[in-house]
C-alpha cells in the first residue's frame, strides 16, 4: 500500500510540473511540500488542518499561500475540492489510476463525511450520454444523519427520532 501511495505521489508530482510549465507558473518548494503532505493523508481534510500538519512538521507557509497552492492543486487536478453543506471547504486527492470513485455521505447534524464505495455507480453514470458534454469525472453526496448522531438523538428523546427515515 505505501509503494501505491509513493507511485501515486510521483505521479503527482510529474503532473504538477507538467501543468506548472503548461501555465507558466514557477515550481516552488512550498507547493511541492503541500502537494506532499495533501498526498499523505489519506482522507479528506481541511485547509486548517493541512496548515497545521505543516507547521508540525517545521514547515511554515503563509496561509494565503497555503490557500493559492491548494487552488493550483484543484486546478491541476490532483486535489478535489468538496464543499459539504455550510462547512468549510474540504480537500482529497483525485483519483489518479488507483482510487475509484465513491459516494459522500455528509451528516447534516455533526458534518461528518464518510466515504463509500458503490461499484456498480461508476458505470452507472460514466456509460450516460448528455448532450454537449464529455464528463471527466463525478462526485456525488448523500445527505443525512450519522448512525452516532442519530443514537444521541434518542438518547435525548427528541420527537421523531425513534424511526429511520425512508
Amino acid at each position: 500500500m505505501a509503494e501505491n501511495n509513493n507511485d501515486q505521489l510521483l505521479q503527482a508530482k510529474a503532473r504538477l510540473a507538467e501543468f506548472l510549465k503548461k501555465q507558466k507558473m514557477r515550481r516552488t518548494p512550498e507547493r511541492l511540500a503541500i502537494l506532499e503532505k495533501a498526498y499523505s493523508t489519506g482522507k479528506h481534510f481541511f485547509a486548517d488542518e493541512l496548515y497545521g500538519i505543516l507547521e508540525n512538521d517545521g514547515y511554515h507557509v503563509s496561509r494565503s499561500t497555503l490557500y493559492a497552492s491548494l487552488q493550483v492543486l484543484v486546478d491541476a487536478g490532483l486535489l478535489l475540492r468538496h464543499q459539504f453543506g455550510n462547512q468549510p471547504a474540504q480537500y482529497e486527492r483525485a483519483t489518479l489510476g488507483g482510487k475509484e470513485p465513491h459516494l459522500h455521505l455528509v451528516c447534516t447534524s455533526c458534518g461528518r463525511v464518510r466515504e463509500q464505495r458503490e461499484p456498480a455507480l461508476p458505470p452507472e453514470i460514466t456509460s450516460h450520454k448528455f448532450p454537449r458534454f464529455q464528463p471527466s469525472h463525478f462526485s456525488l453526496y448523500v445527505y443525512g444523519i450519522c448512525s452516532r448522531c442519530q443514537r444521541k438523538l434518542r438518547r435525548q428523546g427528541t420527537p421523531g427520532s425513534a424511526h429511520k427515515p425512508s
